[in-house]
């Protein structure tokens, strides 16, 4: 679904998208770390509260330097690889093994301009296993970016948020690609820019519906305002910090970030899997 190329048996396309989806995991944190550091601080560190995109970035280059806007890199540059081309490998498997094996699961639903119900049963598959294994990563993420120490039973700090903030991201992306993939498959043809523009703004699209969850995500791994439930967070800050538009804090970096990252990402990835054709390995 990801990629236009000739698909081989579900389980060859799984390991094939364990492969690149690799490659996909480690090009977006090399490339969108530090607005992802400065998205955190404004969300989840004490004394940022007020700052914006501008003056978080200013102050944490003044007094960390570069090095402070790659604070907790290391856990995602190793995990981003393993969660992401968990999920796409996950995706890949279970679309073409549904495909194959249960063809109803290829019915069109209606008014949605050809979406299959396989994209859906994959995409809440692929987000599970995401949040899975995403979860002790983020969190090592977070108390990293936000100067603070952590013990390993508190790595699944914060699962169920990230299950939803996964679910709604994953599936928006997946069906959003796989749209264009469908209805506008020049675009991926074009060397760069197609799959730049595609993977770029189905993923910022996909961030600006989870936003909330990102944003309470962040507050209960960097241990910001205690254990309140995530509804309570949420109402809080819609009621103390000026209304809805209050849980989108951060999205500037968030989008900066999700743009460039998962643009380059994809790049790299379609580039990958063209090779894994003329390679032979798609041979039945």
């Amino acid at each position: 679904m990801t990629h236009n190329e000739k698909r081989d048996v579900w389980w060859k396309e799984g390991l094939i998208g364990l492969g690149v989806g690799v490659l996909y995991g480690t090009t977006s944190v090399a490339v969108g770390h530090p607005f992802d550091t400065v998205k955190t601080k404004m969300q989840a560190q004490a004394g940022f509260e007020k700052a914006n995109m501008f003056q978080t970035f200013g102050r944490t280059l003044r007094t960390q330097g570069v090095r402070g806007l790659y604070r907790g890199a290391l856990p995602p540059l190793m995990g981003s690889g393993i969660f992401r081309s968990a999920q796409f490998a996950a995706f890949e498997g279970m679309y073409t093994f549904l495909g194959d094996r249960l063809p109803s699961t290829k019915h069109e639903i209606p008014l949605t301009g050809g979406l299959q119900t396989r994209v859906l049963i994959s995409g809440l598959f692929a987000a599970t296993v995401r949040s899975v294994i995403e979860t002790p990563l983020e969190f090592m993420k977070v108390r990293g970016q936000t100067n603070q120490s952590w013990k390993f039973r508190q790595l699944y700090t914060g699962l169920g948020v990230t299950w939803l903030r996964c679910q709604g991201l994953m599936n928006t992306y997946f069906i959003i690609v796989d749209n264009i993939r469908r209805n506008h498959p020049e675009v991926f043809k074009v060397t760069f820019l197609g799959p730049f523009l595609v993977s770029g703004l189905a993923a910022t699209a996909g961030w600006w519906v989870v936003w909330p969850f990102e944003y309470m995500k962040s507050q209960i791994q960097g241990g910001y305002g205690g254990k309140e439930s995530t509804l309570k967070r949420m109402r809080k800050i819609v009621s103390e910090r000026g209304g809805f538009f209050a849980l989108y804090r951060g999205l500037a970096p968030g989008t900066i970030r999700s743009f460039i990252a998962n643009g380059t990402s994809m790049v790299v990835m379609t580039y990958a899997q063209r090779k894994v054709t003329e390679f032979g390995l798609r041979n039945k």
